[in-house]
């Protein structure tokens, strides 16, 4: 009896052309998410830019609040998070960041005061990591 269920109901399996049609929509659709999703990731690295510039913008101003004058060039950045030495001296001195962050592609922010465009100047030089440029390279800054 369970010979005859077997010779009843025969197992089929997919044959190698069917599985070949799957893998290959399969590679289509992958490739078709990475292209959407590839242009996603740079426009999210640039909004963080903004969004950390910004940051860093308003704890520079809280800096100059307090202080009466922003952190020099030499003071850098750093100034927002340790009391600077030199001059400007910072008598009202408190920390104004808990870490200072990098730039979206692992990189230091770039600080200049004074400005070239403003009273300061913070600003990453984007992915290709030089001054100016245009596109994903192009320079993000407090401008």
């Amino acid at each position: 009896m369970r010979h005859r269920l077997r010779s009843q109901f025969p197992q089929r399996g997919f044959t190698l052309l069917e599985i070949m049609v799957v893998v290959a929509i399969i590679a289509i659709l992958s490739t078709v998410v990475v292209i959407n999703l590839a242009g996603n990731v740079d426009e999210a690295r640039v909004t963080r830019a903004r969004q950390d510039i910004q940051a860093l913008t308003t704890a520079l101003q809280l800096y100059r609040n307090d202080n009466a004058s922003y952190p020099s060039s030499q003071q850098g950045l750093d100034a927002l998070m340790t009391r600077p030495s030199g001059n400007p001296p910072a008598p009202n001195w408190k920390p104004y960041l808990a870490k200072l962050p990098n730039d979206p592609w692992g990189r230091p922010y770039q600080y200049l005061q004074p400005g070239q465009r403003g009273e300061f100047d913070v600003w990453s030089m984007g992915a290709d990591q030089r001054n100016g440029g245009e596109g994903q390279g192009a320079d993000i800054g407090n401008w």
